[in-house]
């Protein structure tokens, strides 16, 4: 594989990391607790990150590097599909109401969610808007990511070189 495309790969594990962490601290240190739907992106951002950094460690031919940027297309897309359901809440917090849901108990239940409670349990507001920068709000933020993510995972399934 093509050194450049390598590199794709770990630039994206390392943002995903990277944002994994800054939610960490968000949460840690300026108690701002996480809804079920910022815990499905957490797990999204797990699912891409691992992805890319399973492809970097691999250093795949060009046909095994279309499924691991495929399968981080998919990964991204359903991230970018919660944030952007999220930032609609955040938007309009009378059209549903997040608090303690089926969605919430459903996530909290989950072995994941008992095994890393710090990183797993959802416990926040879906509607609630806090935290800003340049006047976009986390989900905003989340919802970008996800799609330079994707859209990298796509520059790399049809990039030609090996």
């Amino acid at each position: 594989m093509k050194p450049g495309i390598r590199a794709f790969f770990l630039l994206i594990f390392l943002s995903c990391a990277s944002l994994i962490g800054y939610a960490l601290y968000l949460q840690l240190i300026k108690n701002l607790l996480p809804c079920p739907l910022c815990v499905v992106q957490r797990v999204a951002y797990w699912l891409v990150g691992l992805t890319a950094l399973l492809a970097f460690l691999h250093n795949p031919q060009v046909m095994v590097r279309r499924i691991y940027s495929g399968a981080m297309v998919v990964f991204a897309f359903a991230g970018a599909v919660v944030a952007l359901r999220q930032a609609w809440l955040v938007r309009y917090p009378e059209a549903f109401e997040c608090g303690i849901s089926p969605e919430e108990k459903f996530l909290n239940a989950l072995p994941i969610a008992r095994w890393w409670p710090t990183m797993f349990e959802a416990n926040g507001d879906c509607a609630d808007a806090i935290w800003k920068f340049a006047s976009l709000n986390l989900p905003d933020w989340s919802a970008i990511f996800f799609l330079i993510f994707g859209g990298l995972a796509v520059y790399i399934f049809f990039c030609r070189s090996q």
